[in-house]
C-alpha cells in the first residue's frame, strides 16, 4: 500500500523559507519519479519540481533558483527547500510519485500515480 505524507507548510512572509517534507511507505522513492505540485484557489495544479530515479531534478521556471527538491535514500522521504518565497507561491503543495516509464513528463500530473494529501503554504 502507497502511501505519501507531507508536511512542513504552514504560513511565512514574503522573502522567508520553508521546508516540505514527503515520507513515503509502501515503496522506495529512489525507484520512481518523485515530483512536487502546487495548487492556488481557481487555478490549475501546477508542477513545481521533481527528482528522478537517477536522482536528476527540474525544476519550473518560475521557481528556478529559490527551490531545491532533495531526496533521502536512508529515511525514504523528499523533500522542497523553498527560499524567497513570494505571494504567488500561496497554494496547497502536493507530493506524487511516478512509475518510471518511456514518455513521462514529470510535469503533467496524468503520469503520476500515487499523491499526498497537500500541505498548505501561505506567503503574506
Amino acid at each position: 500500500h502507497v502511501q505519501l505524507v507531507e508536511s512542513g507548510g504552514g504560513s511565512v512572509q514574503a522573502g522567508g523559507s520553508l521546508r516540505l517534507s514527503c515520507a513515503a511507505s509502501g515503496y522506495t522513492v529512489s525507484s520512481y519519479c518523485v515530483g512536487w505540485f502546487r495548487q492556488a484557489p481557481g487555478k490549475e495544479r501546477e508542477g513545481v519540481a521533481a527528482i528522478d530515479s537517477d536522482g536528476r531534478t527540474t525544476y519550473a521556471n518560475s521557481v528556478k533558483g529559490r527551490f531545491t527538491i532533495a531526496r533521502d535514500d536512508g529515511v525514504n522521504a523528499i523533500y522542497l527547500q523553498m527560499n524567497g518565497l513570494q505571494l504567488p507561491d500561496t497554494a496547497v503543495y502536493y507530493c506524487a510519485a511516478a512509475t518510471p516509464r518511456a514518455g513521462l513528463r514529470w510535469d503533467r500530473r496524468e503520469d503520476y500515480d500515487y499523491w499526498g494529501q497537500g500541505t498548505q503554504v501561505t506567503v503574506s
